[in-house]
């Protein structure tokens, strides 16, 4: 689990979208947690970890796009229509 560290002022919420992305990524840490030591897991740990970074890369894009970046949508685009 060292890949994974949580920044408690990181993870404020600032948006529904963003909150989703906190709870699905703490969801994630919970199970990476409890199969840590279970033999046989490697190739488990490795794709929820790479569901983490996905998630954590969506997060990434909605601090810096804030309100003209929604996941509400199927495309994850910008909200301003060019």
């Amino acid at each position: 689990m060292d890949e994974i560290t949580s920044d408690p002022m990181r993870d404020e919420p600032g948006s529904p979208d963003c909150r989703l992305v906190i709870d699905a990524k703490r969801s994630l840490e919970d199970v990476l947690r409890l199969i840590a030591d279970l033999p046989h897991t490697d190739h488990m740990r490795r794709q929820l970890l790479s569901v983490y970074n996905q998630l954590e890369g969506m997060h990434d894009l909605k601090r810096s796009g804030g309100a003209n970046v929604s996941f509400r949508s199927a495309d994850w685009s910008s909200s301003a229509k060019s």
